[in-house]
Order: C-alpha cells, then sequence, then structure tokens
C-alpha cells in the first residue's frame, strides 16, 4: 500500500507542475525538499508486478513501459508517482534553462525526483529503467557538489554505483557471445567513469583525501579503454591543485597538480595540449615555493623549469627569478634567466615588474642592466617613460640622488621638446618629487625640499590653475618661512590663492604669515576663514574629500601657533573656532580650558567697560562645557571619571565668575545656575549638595531683586517664576542635604521660606495662604522674619493687609514674651498696626476698627509706663550711687 507520506508528495509535484509564480514555486520546492526527505524505503513498497518488456525507455515517457502494469491497485499508484517524478525532472530542466528556478532549487528538485523514482523501482527493474536511475543519480549527485553540499552528494552516487552493477549483470545475463560482453562493459565503464570522478569531487571538497586519491586511481586505471577521457581527468586533477592550493594544504595541492601532469602525458592525442601543461607546472613549483621554499627548491625550479620548456610564458619567467632570488642564486644565474626574455614577446608592464623584482631583492647590477636594455625593446611604445620613472625610483631608493637628478632633467628637458610624458606616467613623476621632497623636509633640509619642489613646477604652464599647483605652492611657502624668507611665502601663498582659493589649507598658510609678523587684525581674518571653511562638511581638497579631522588639527595648530607667539586675541579665536567642530570630548575640554584661562588673563587687563563682551564669551565657554558634558556619556572613550573630573573644574570656574561678577547681578545668576548645572553631573556629596543649594539661593535672590526694579509687569512675572523654579529646586536639594548633619544655625529655611513668600505674594498666587499656615503653626519663628514677613505682604505689586496684620500680631506677642521689651521695636511694630488699621484719609471708620486701634494704644502705653518706670528706678539708683561722692555742705 503506497504510504501517506508518499500521496502528500505526489499532491505537492502535481501542484507544482501546473504552478507559474516565482515566489510560489520557491516555497513548494523547500515543501516538497523536506517532504521528500522524510519518506522512508516503506512508503514505496508494493507488491510485485510482472517485468516490463526489456529495451531502454525514455525519460519522458515511464507509462510507455509500464502497459497494463498500469492497472488498478498498489503498482498502477506506484506508476503515477514514477510518472510523475519523470515530469518533475523534465520540469526543472526547463525551468532552469529559462531562470525560473535556480541552481540550488534545481538541484533540490532533482532529489525529489530521484528519490521518487528510486522508490518506485520495483525487485526486478527493466533496462531502460535502471539506465534512467543512473543518469538521474548521477546528475542529482553532481548537482549537489556543484552549490557546494557535497555531502548530500554521496548517497545518489552510491545508488548510481550501485544501479552500474545491476545494469552490469543484467546485461550480462542477456548476452550472446564474448563480442557482446565486450560491448557491454565498455557501455558501463563510461558510467563507472563518471561517477567515480565525481566521488572524487565530493571527497576532495569534504577534506577526504585518501578517498579522492582512491577514485581517481581507478579513474587514471580506466584510461586504457577510454583515452578520451584524458583531457577531463587531467584538468579534474588540475582543479583539485588550485582548491587545496587555495586552501594553502600545499602536499595536497603538489600530489593534484603532478597528477594532472602525468595524466596528460599519457595520451598525446587526447592531452591538454602544452599550454595548460605549462599552466599546471608554473602552479605546481608556485606550489612547492610556498609549501617551504629550502626544501622544496630544486623541485620548483624543476617544476617551473618544464614549464617553459613546453610553453615559454612571461608568468613563468619570471616565477623562475623569484624562485632563483629566494634561493639566493648568483648574479649569473639570474641573469641567464632574465635572458629568456630575449627570446619571447614580454609586455612593458612585466619587464617593469621584472626589474622591480630584481632591483627590490638587491640586485643592483642585474636589474640596471636589464632596465637599461628595455627602452631598446619599447622605442615606439608611448608608454616609455615608465622605464625612466623607474629608473629614477631605484636611484633614489639606493640612495644615488645626483643620478637620479640627472634623469629628471632629462625628462623636463625632453618635456619642453616633445618628449612629454603620458598623463599616468606625468602624476607618478610628481608623486615621487613630492615624496622625496617631503623627506627632506622632515628632516629639516628646507633648501633641498625647495630643489625637488622645484622639479615638480618645471612641469606646469604659467597661469595654469590647478589644485595639486596649490598644494606645492603651499608647501614651498612652508619652505620658504622655515628659511625665514618670508616675502618669497607670500608670493607661494598668492599663487595657491590664485590656484585654490577657498582651500582651508590656503588660509593655514595666509594665517601662519599674518602671525609670523604679528598682523593680528589679518590673523583673526584668516582663522575665521578657516573656521566657516571647516563647517562645511562637503569641503574637498586636491580631489579628495578633506578628512573630517583635517579642520579640527588646522585650527588646534593655529591657536598653537598663535599661543608660542603670544598673540592672545588670535588664539582666543582660534580655540573658539575649534571648540565648535571637536568631535573628541578630552580634545574639547582641553581647548575649552585654554579659551577660560585666556580670557581669566584677559578680564584682568581690562577695563570694566570693556568686559561685557568678555563676560557673554566665558557664559558660551561654560556653556559649551555643560552641553559636552550630558552628550558625552555616549561616548565610550571618555570615561565617568574623566566626566567627574571636568565637572568640577568647570563649576568652580563658574562658581568663582559668580561671586567675581557680584555686581553685575544679572551675570552673577547666571555662572551661579552654570555652575548648578555642572554641579549635576558630580557625585552628591555634601560639599556638591551645599554648592548647589548655595548656587540656587543665590540665583533666586537675583531674581527677586530685579524684580523689585523698575521691569516690566511681564519681565517682573518672568523673573519671579523662574525664583520660584530655583527654589523648588533648593527645597529639595535641602532636603538631601539636612539628612547628612547638624543646620540648626543655617538660616536657609528662613530664606527659603523669606524668597517663596515674596514671590507668591507678588504673582497674587492662590497657594500663599497653604504656605503661611504652616508659617503660623511654627513656634520657632524669628520676630524679624515675622516682621519681613508683613512689610512684604503690603510691598507693591503684593496688597495681603490681613496677612499683614497677623504676621505683626505674631510679631507682638513674641516681643512680649522677652525677658525685656525692646520698647523701639514694640512700638514700631505697634506703629505698622496702627497704620494698617487707620489708613490715611479715612474719617468714617467702623467702631470694631477704633475698638481695635484703642487695644494697640493700651499695649503701647502699657509698654510706655513700664519702661519709664524701669528706665525712673534705674535714674535715682545712679543718682544715689553718685550722692556718696558728694562732699558735705559746711555748716
Amino acid at each position: 500500500m503506497v504510504g501517506a507520506r508518499l500521496a502528500a508528495v505526489e499532491g505537492l509535484v502535481r501542484e507544482l507542475l501546473k504552478e507559474e509564480a516565482p515566489s510560489r514555486i520557491a516555497a513548494l520546492t523547500e515543501e516538497l525538499f523536506q517532504a521528500a526527505g522524510s519518506i522512508s524505503e516503506e512508503d514505496g513498497s508494493a507488491a510485485e508486478v510482472e517485468p516490463r518488456p526489456p529495451g531502454p525507455a525514455p525519460l519522458s515517457s515511464p507509462s510507455e513501459e509500464t502497459g497494463r502494469s498500469r492497472a488498478s491497485g498498489p503498482r498502477a499508484a506506484l506508476g503515477q508517482v514514477e510518472e510523475g517524478a519523470v515530469s518533475l525532472w523534465n520540469w526543472a530542466v526547463t525551468k532552469h534553462t529559462g531562470s525560473v528556478v535556480n541552481d540550488e532549487q534545481r538541484a533540490k528538485l532533482r532529489f525529489v525526483a530521484c528519490r521518487l523514482v528510486c522508490l518506485c523501482e520495483g525487485s526486478d527493474p527493466p533496462e531502460g529503467t535502471i539506465r534512467r536511475q543512473i543518469l538521474m543519480c548521477m546528475k542529482t549527485g553532481k548537482g549537489w557538489i556543484d552549490i557546494g553540499k557535497a555531502d548530500l552528494a554521496d548517497g545518489f552516487l552510491e545508488i548510481a554505483m550501485s544501479s552500474i552493477e545491476k545494469l552490469y549483470a543484467k546485461l550480462l545475463k542477456g548476452s550472446d557471445g564474448e563480442a557482446d560482453i565486450h560491448v557491454h562493459k565498455a557501455d558501463v565503464e563510461k558510467n563507472l567513469f563518471k561517477v567515480l570522478s565525481y566521488q572524487a569531487e565530493s571527497a576532495v571538497a569534504q577534506g577526504d583525501f585518501q578517498k579522492a586519491v582512491m577514485c581517481v586511481q581507478r579513474c587514471k586505471d580506466m584510461l586504457m579503454k577510454l583515452p578520451k577521457e584524458t583531457c577531463y581527468l587531467s584538468i579534474l586533477c588540475y582543479n583539485f591543485g588550485v582548491e587545496t592550493y587555495e586552501w594553502k594544504r600545499y602536499e595536497q595541492s603538489s600530489f593534484w597538480l603532478s597528477q594532472s601532469y602525468d595524466i596528460g602525458k599519457m595520451d598525446m592525442k587526447y592531452s591538454v595540449g602544452k599550454q595548460m601543461q605549462a599552466k599546471v607546472l608554473r602552479l605546481l613549483a608556485t606550489a612547492y615555493f610556498e609549501w617551504d621554499c629550502n626544501l622544496y627548491l630544486d623541485k620548483a625550479l624543476k617544476a617551473v623549469s618544464l614549464a617553459n620548456q613546453e610553453n615559454l610564458h612571461p608568468a613563468g619567467v619570471f616565477l623562475k627569478v623569484k624562485i632563483l632570488l629566494k634561493s639566493g642564486a648568483s648574479d649569473e644565474d639570474i641573469s641567464s634567466a632574465v635572458a629568456e626574455f630575449l627570446h619571447h614577446e614580454m609586455s612593458l608592464d612585466f619587464c617593469l615588474n621584472t626589474a622591480k623584482l630584481l632591483l627590490d631583492h638587491g640586485r643592483e647590477s642585474v636589474g640596471f642592466d636589464f632596465l637599461k636594455s628595455v627602452p631598446e625593446r619599447f622605442e615606439s611604445s608611448p608608454d616609455l617613460g615608465k622605464i625612466t620613472l623607474l629608473h629614477v625610483e631605484f636611484l633614489l631608493q639606493n640612495k644615488r640622488e645626483l643620478l637620479a637628478k640627472q634623469k629628471v632633467e632629462e625628462i623636463i628637458i625632453g618635456h619642453y621638446t616633445g618628449k612629454q610624458l603620458l598623463p599616468e606616467a606625468l602624476n607618478r613623476l610628481h608623486i615621487i618629487l613630492w615624496d622625496r621632497a617631503a623627506k627632506h623636509y622632515e628632516a629639516k633640509s628646507y633648501s633641498e625640499a625647495l630643489h625637488w619642489y622645484n622639479y615638480s613646477v618645471s612641469f606646469y604652464t604659467p597661469g595654469q590653475i590647478d589644485q595639486n599647483l596649490a598644494k606645492l605652492q603651499r608647501n614651498m611657502a612652508s619652505c620658504y618661512l622655515h628659511l625665514k624668507q618670508v616675502d618669497k611665502a607670500k608670493e607661494a601663498v598668492k599663487e595657491a590663492e590664485r590656484c585654490d582659493p577657498n582651500s582651508i589649507f590656503t588660509k593655514f598658510c595666509v594665517y601662519k604669515i599674518a602671525v609670523m609678523e604679528k598682523d593680528t587684525d589679518k590673523a583673526v581674518e584668516a582663522v575665521t576663514e578657516m573656521g566657516k571653511l571647516a563647517e562645511k562638511s562637503s569641503q574637498h581638497e586636491d580631489k579628495l574629500r578633506v578628512d573630517e579631522n583635517t579642520g579640527t588639527n588646522l585650527l588646534s595648530l593655529a591657536a598653537q601657533i598663535a599661543l608660542e607667539n603670544e598673540q592672545q586675541v588670535v588664539a582666543i579665536k582660534a580655540l573658539e573656532y575649534l571648540s565648535e567642530h571637536l568631535q573628541d570630548c578630552r580634545q574639547l575640554f582641553a581647548a575649552l580650558k585654554c579659551l577660560v584661562r585666556l580670557m581669566l588673563s584677559k578680564f584682568m587687563a581690562e577695563n570694566e567697560e570693556k568686559r561685557d563682551e568678555d563676560i557673554n564669551s566665558m557664559l558660551t565657554y561654560l556653556t559649551l562645557a555643560h552641553k559636552r558634558l550630558a552628550e558625552s556619556f555616549t561616548e565610550e572613550k571618555f570615561t565617568g571619571d574623566m566626566r567627574i573630573l571636568e565637572a568640577h573644574w568647570f563649576r568652580k570656574v563658574a562658581w568663582n565668575l559668580a561671586v567675581q561678577f557680584r555686581g553685575c547681578p544679572e551675570k552673577m545668576r547666571d555662572f551661579f545656575l552654570l555652575s548648578f548645572k555642572l554641579s549635576q553631573f558630580c557625585p552628591s556629596d555634601k560639599a556638591v549638595l551645599i554648592a548647589q543649594k548655595t548656587c540656587l539661593l543665590m540665583a533666586a535672590a537675583v531674581d527677586l531683586e530685579m524684580g523689585r526694579q523698575q521691569v516690566t509687569p511681564s519681565e517682573q512675572t518672568e523673573l519671579l517664576t523662574q525664583a520660584l523654579q530655583h527654589l523648588q529646586a533648593c527645597k529639595e536639594i535641602w532636603k538631601v542635604l539636612k539628612l547628612t548633619g547638624d543646620f540648626a544655625k543655617d538660616p536657609t529655611d528662613t530664606l527659603l521660606l523669606l524668597y517663596e513668600f515674596e514671590a507668591r505674594s507678588k504673582l497674587n498666587d492662590p497657594t500663599l495662604h497653604n504656605l503661611m499656615e504652616s508659617v503660623w503653626e511654627q513656634p520657632q519663628t524669628e520676630v524679624k522674619t515675622l516682621e519681613i514677613i508683613a512689610s512684604l505682604a503690603m510691598e507693591s505689586p503684593a496688597r495681603y493687609p490681613v496677612l499683614c496684620k497677623k504676621a505683626l500680631k505674631s510679631a507682638l506677642n513674641l516681643h512680649r514674651k522677652q525677658p525685656v521689651v525692646d520698647a523701639v521695636k514694640f512700638s514700631k511694630c505697634l506703629h505698622s498696626l496702627i497704620n494698617l488699621s487707620l489708613p490715611t484719609g479715612l474719617t468714617d471708620l467702623d467702631a470694631c476698627v477704633l475698638q481695635e486701634v484703642w487695644h494697640y494704644f493700651e499695649d503701647a502705653l502699657s509698654v510706655v509706663s513700664s519702661t519709664m518706670i524701669g528706665l525712673y528706678s534705674e535714674v535715682l539708683d545712679k543718682l544715689d550711687r553718685a550722692k556718696r561722692f558728694l562732699p558735705n555742705e559746711e555748716e
């Protein structure tokens, strides 16, 4: 009975054969592959049926073989599965040709079709079925190998091998005489050869060297009967050699390449040809060379010599020279090898590479001799200049600078006499000249550097505009500056500006000259232009995008130059632009610190009238420091400890500046607020909390003070609102701070109360009464605090007479409780209460009000009386003491 899983696969096959959508084809292919992989042999078992007539059957028509076997029953169902499998195989071939399915999908569909055909094989399949199965298994296995899944190929190749044996047995059984046997054997051996070669491919791919060797040896033994396969097997072994060489398995590679060469010699009629044999030998020599040049030097030389005998090729000659150089051969042997070039057409580049190889290995005599012989062979070549350039390069490398100069001067003469170098060669010459000049510049041989730069200038026409010429002139200007030849430096920079006026490097040269001449205005102008150019992210220099650090590096260097030349104003401008563009936090904070120090020293030397602009600059620096500290949390290189150290430094600076500018309340407040913000990046220890509390209290006090000035209502509202915000933050910090120690004598609670009362009363805040309820409940409130509250309650724009009275009455009560009443303070308090109760200009007063006022006067009289009695008793006492010292009257 056909299994359910087999039936499901059959259904998927039918669905796929009707499908046209590529996405659906891909999904069904994967589903079929998974389903077919789970089918067991039991799913394909069926009752035996009569065998089909002998003879091959076309792959496209399995139904023709079955005839009556397609009757009802299990065999009929298996016949349908088999027919569907063959249709799927042919469909996959068609779709792959039309690029509907890719190589991997074709391999999976072949897998499904082949698996289904194998399951439908039966106990005694006819010859045609076996042949079809061999073909399908071979192609399925080869398909897996080709897509890099050799492990999936082995099973199918084993089935193919087994089927070949079945076919041979069946053919022998039906053969008639010795002649038939030889025919059948030759027929079978072709398939056997293919299967063995595929098994060798699979083994190499999986790293099974011994199995691959065994398979290839069997194939090699069959070449006497299959001579036409000589070329195929030789190339197969060469491919194995290439693969193992790329994997650096040199021992295996040398084996396969040797096999390839040997097989290629077995039958010259079907050989791969001399060019291919030489190619095999060159790779074999290379494998020996890279495996262990010292140990296998002779084998490498023998292989490359054989290659050159088979087919002389530049690569073979070059390889031979390379091996000889590595072996330390004499100049005579190397010259002999190089002489082989004379017998073969070589390209100019190949000759140059050989000369370079010789000179790189220190064979100057052979190298220069060979180099001198090359121009004769390429007199008509437009690339002849490459030879001269290589000659110049190696003269310089061997420290023969005088000879190199002579060669360069010959090139310059040729340039103006019709023997110009090609553009590519000319560019290469400029690079050589600049490189030599740069080496002299680094060695501080500025005159010699100029000499080489002037060679380069010689190839430019007067008035030519070129960015490279601008760069060249800037380099020359730097040399002139070091030689103190300022006028020549100016001329070079002027020429650079003509060629490339918008280059940050050109502006830097202008800047350096201005600093040297102590022209502050021009230096500031130049550094300003540098700063603007640094802002342009798409800035280009010498046809390449400027490195993102170029602008900052130049600005940093500009600041350093200004400081070294004691030009403080210029240094500040350079550092300002630098701090805007630096991305590295450590560099930025170093620049900002330098700016702060410079600005502080500038403060000391300036009049107060000139300080406003500098104060604003200082605020900008500190604000930037705060901003970058906040951003630095995302920068890995800037650690937490670094952040804390920087925050402490800048918060202390902001604090000291706030104290220093107490004559300017607004600036003082801004610095205190910055100090507070910066301190938030520091650990919240007691010292930092105290500093934060003080900063916020001072900021609130300044806002309140400014609110008392002649400002508009909207400005006053804004100031008072800001004050409340500072106070709210301060209260939170104060709560934490009080947990760290004893603050009984600290006036912060009182200040917070008074500041908040003033702000809320002048804002007409509805929560003011709630605030005062907590005040009335506190028995330890001081008299002075209550008197200030009373005063603030009636200070414009606030007007709270009820709160004012209550505060004054509470103050009177506290006065009475004193051991000795202060009559002056008591009378002032009463005076304020009476004035509050009897406003000026009112004549018609309520009796209750009059009664209240009457009580105030009684209190006043009581205090005055008691004060006078005490004062009178004190006077009498003093008089009594004085009498003792008076003389008695004479009688």
